[in-house]
């Protein structure tokens, strides 16, 4: 009797199988989600506008057509023309790339560093874990805002520089997930299982501990957005965030608002954006976290 040997799995391949079959899953279940996929396309509208906003654009942004003073929207000027005459349609979407570019340097920095920061204090407790926990209860005592107001003061006004006072006032809630989900982890068998094999604390940390983090990590980075946007407009408003003649959502607003009664849409129209980009974001974030939350998804 002849025995039929059985195929050879590779692993890697069966790994991506399982990936890729996990992915379809969580896509057809976020699709099911109608605010979500009002919030996606949010997000993508706003990742198109800031790609393509030489195409998109229909009018210089930063060149002033004085003739066209405050002209009020039309066939010419979409969403009308503001103090100088430029674009305000125009000037929306090339704003598109500054609001990215502040939200993209916010997350690249705030979020790695708190789930470091947690990590380690989840990860070590006693006295380290004390004195980075109060580290970070000082940063969340101090109203965010405030906080960024007073870094970017001794800074000075700058996109950069606006972006990395956000930061310094971003991490500690990532700081205080990480440490939540390093304080369930670290005690688990199949940690200490790692540990008595032994595994250095760096390998856990990174290896073991973080990844069990990215979950909550990345539901609170989606929420964050709105945040940072509101917060970089904030700055942007009073002067200390994007100078002119950068087409800055918060700056448009900051020069329109002594033209409110009259035309309107010079501060409206920027503070519809920032309202409609912030919308998409806790639409996106509220989806995440129902999709990726294990207890969410067991109530369901």
């Amino acid at each position: 009797m002849s025995v039929i040997a059985d195929p050879i799995i590779d692993p890697k391949r069966a790994l991506r199988a399982a990936r890729i079959a996990e992915f379809k899953s969580f896509a057809r279940r976020f699709m099911r989600n109608p605010l979500g996929m009002v919030g996606l396309v949010i997000v993508i509208a706003l990742l198109v506008c800031a790609a393509l906003a030489p195409i998109l654009a229909t009018h210089d942004p930063y060149l002033p057509a004085l003739s066209d003073r405050l002209a009020a929207p039309g066939a010419e000027y979409w969403f009308g023309a503001d103090e100088l005459g430029r674009d305000i349609y125009s000037r929306i979407i090339y704003g598109s790339r500054l609001t990215l570019l502040i939200v993209g340097l916010v997350i690249v920095t705030s979020a790695p560093v708190g789930l470091v920061i947690g990590a380690i204090a989840g990860n070590y407790g006693g006295w380290v874990d004390r004195i980075f926990m109060r580290i970070t209860d000082v940063f969340l005592a101090i109203p965010k805002l405030l906080l960024a107001l007073a870094f970017v003061a001794a800074l000075g006004p700058g996109i950069v520089n606006a972006a990395l006072a956000i930061t310094l006032t971003a991490w500690p809630p990532y700081a205080r997930l990480a440490r939540a989900e390093a304080l369930i982890v670290r005690n688990s068998d199949y940690v200490n299982a790692i540990r008595l094999a032994g595994a250095s604390d760096f390998h856990i940390i990174v290896y073991h501990i973080m990844p069990m983090c990215l979950s909550s990590v990345i539901v609170r980075m989606t929420f964050d957005m709105a945040g940072i946007i509101l917060t970089a407009a904030g700055l942007g408003f009073i002067g200390l965030g994007a100078q002119p003649p950068l087409p800055e959502w918060g700056a448009m607003i900051s020069t329109g608002r002594k033209f409110i009664f009259d035309q309107w849409w010079v501060a409206t129209v920027p503070g519809f954006a920032i309202f409609i980009v912030s919308l998409g974001f806790n639409l996106l974030g509220d989806a995440m976290r129902d999709l990726l939350d294990p207890h969410l998804r067991q109530r369901r």
